[in-house]
């Protein structure tokens, strides 16, 4: 029942995909008189709603997780978490480089692991190698398709001019590592004796137009609210209701909203902060990546926490 209601969410997106691109080819005169900033403020209300609230029901797992480590003031999970963010974003001043490049790696795996896992529950050291790979097209697709644009926004992230000559001088090394995404797509359809194969292709053509149509924050906000936070928020809806999936909805809304608002609240706070400091378009890429990371690294470390102890 849920892997169709997956298959309908894939289908939906491909068309949504589609839908998109046609209308930015069609309209392209139209398109082109919205400014970056415009087009920025979209892209971050988008994943200030739909996307950070897929992550908002941590404060929820947690009850189960102080349950298994007998910790009975959930304060002390409240502090952990928001100390692990805060630390994120401390490091990152401190070493960009490295962490930015850590932030990749671990988002590639977390996109590979939970775009896949309703199809493929592999716990082998080849499978989590292949999440890795199978996620990091979302990296390396729109540095194939929008090189100099991507390097931008890693320049704006603060990227270390050194590993972006890099980059630059050994392009090679994107064709490769594309290819190798593609690789993991069909390693996991192998896996899953190509059942629901169309599934996996939609998965990978859609993201594939989508970072040869568009810019790549436009790209990465479609897939990261309508792909990946929808796929998400559907497998947590269904946990809060397995006989109906629409009520389930309806209380994760009700369960992820306070958190959603509080973390929106806080990337506003962060963004006139740094508006002093920066123009509003870098600080608008700022507030995205790295407000992403100092949240995806305790929401990736409850999910394991979890995993490892219901095991």
């Amino acid at each position: 029942m849920i892997k169709k209601i997956y298959g309908k969410h894939t289908f939906y997106f491909a068309l949504l995909t589609v839908g998109l691109s046609i209308v930015a080819l069609l309209g392209k005169n139209f398109f082109s008189v919205l400014n970056e900033l415009s087009i920025l403020f979209v892209c971050l209300f988008l994943i200030l709603s739909i996307g950070i609230s897929h992550g908002a029901l941590d404060n929820y797992k947690s009850n189960k997780l102080l349950t298994i480590y007998k910790i009975k003031n959930k304060a002390i999970f409240f502090a952990i978490y928001i100390l692990i963010s805060a630390l994120v974003i401390f490091i990152w001043s401190l070493y960009t480089t490295f962490t930015l490049l850590a932030f990749l790696l671990v988002a590639s795996y977390h996109f590979g692991l939970e775009d896949t896992s309703f199809l493929h529950k592999g716990n082998s050291f080849l499978d989590q190698v292949f999440y890795l790979i199978k996620g990091s097209l979302i990296i390396f697709a729109p540095l194939f398709f929008h090189f100099d644009e991507t390097l931008k926004i890693f320049e704006t992230l603060m990227l270390s001019k050194v590993f972006l000559t890099f980059i630059e001088l050994e392009h090679w090394i994107i064709n490769i590592c594309l290819f190798l995404s593609f690789m993991g797509y069909l390693y996991f359809a192998y896996k899953n004796k190509f059942e629901d194969f169309e599934i996996i292709f939609l998965d990978m053509l859609s993201i594939i137009i989508l970072n040869y149509i568009f810019s790549p924050i436009i790209a990465f906000t479609v897939y990261f609210c309508f792909l990946h936070s929808i796929r998400h928020i559907i497998s947590l809806s269904n946990e809060l209701d397995k006989n109906n999936l629409s009520k389930g909805v309806k209380i994760f809304i009700m369960k992820a909203l306070p958190l959603t608002v509080v973390t929106a609240i806080l990337y506003l706070i962060a963004a006139f902060f740094l508006s002093k400091y920066y123009g509003l378009n870098d600080v608008i890429i700022k507030v995205i990546f790295i407000g992403l990371a100092s949240l995806t690294f305790p929401h990736i470390l409850l999910e394991y926490l979890l995993e490892i102890n219901e095991k």
